[in-house]
């Protein structure tokens, strides 16, 4: 009798839902959705129409957010000195 082995495969998700990118960025999802483009500066994807429409965020284009703001603070901080 042979024996199967299974891998076990961790995936890492390339897009978050807003409430799991609110609590990734360690904010609430209602002030996300005021930080969210067009209104703001933090990238989405909207992928579908009408209700069945859904918003996600690249993890990606959220690390790289977040980088330019504590770069911005950085920034600031060197300013006030």
């Amino acid at each position: 009798m042979e024996r199967m082995t299974m891998a076990t495969q961790i995936v890492q998700s390339l897009a978050l839902r807003p409430r799991e990118a609110a609590k990734a960025l360690g904010i609430s999802a209602r002030t996300l959705w005021g930080l969210t483009a067009p209104r703001g500066p933090i990238p989405c994807l909207r992928i579908g129409h009408g209700k069945r429409q859904t918003v996600l965020y690249p993890v990606a284009e959220l690390q790289a957010w977040l980088s330019r703001q504590a770069e911005a603070e950085k920034g600031g901080d060197d300013d006030a000195r």
